[in-house]
């Protein structure tokens, strides 16, 4: 995903200029939304399984990644070198998700069923951040 969006950073990136930040804060802050919205529409049904079926992790993985193609499109927008940043993005990517393993399966045992709801928040408050140059 980071790939796709430096390539499209760089073929947009003078098209787009200064409306690349809130786009992607943006699109965060709906990947975020949308795990809360499934979260509660889940909760209220009653529908939930304990397991996380094969199609709602890709799903999910899917959703999540969104935040690889915005970072790889900010970074094609830069006119970045692109094998540099797909190994950066890679060996970051593998150490970060080996340490939100960890710590949401601490904070899972915690949190519940409202670790969803957690991460989804997260996400929207990273979009804003994003959306307005905070970050």
């Amino acid at each position: 995903m980071p790939v796709v969006g430096l390539l499209l950073g760089h073929s947009l990136a003078r098209d787009l200029g200064a409306a690349a930040d809130p786009i992607a804060g943006a699109l965060l802050g709906l990947a975020g939304s949308y795990a809360i919205v499934s979260e509660l529409i889940n909760e209220r049904g009653g529908a939930r399984d304990s397991d996380l079926s094969a199609k709602r992790l890709v799903v999910l993985a899917g959703a999540l990644s969104i935040d690889n193609l915005v970072i790889g499109f900010a970074l094609g927008a830069y006119h970045v070198n692109l094998a540099v940043a797909a190994v950066t993005i890679a060996a970051v990517s593998v150490g970060l998700s080996l340490l939100g393993l960890e710590i949401g399966g601490r904070l899972g045992e915690h949190l519940g069923r409202r670790s969803e709801l957690v991460g989804g928040a997260a996400l929207v408050l990273v979009g804003l951040a994003v959306g307005t140059g905070l970050l």
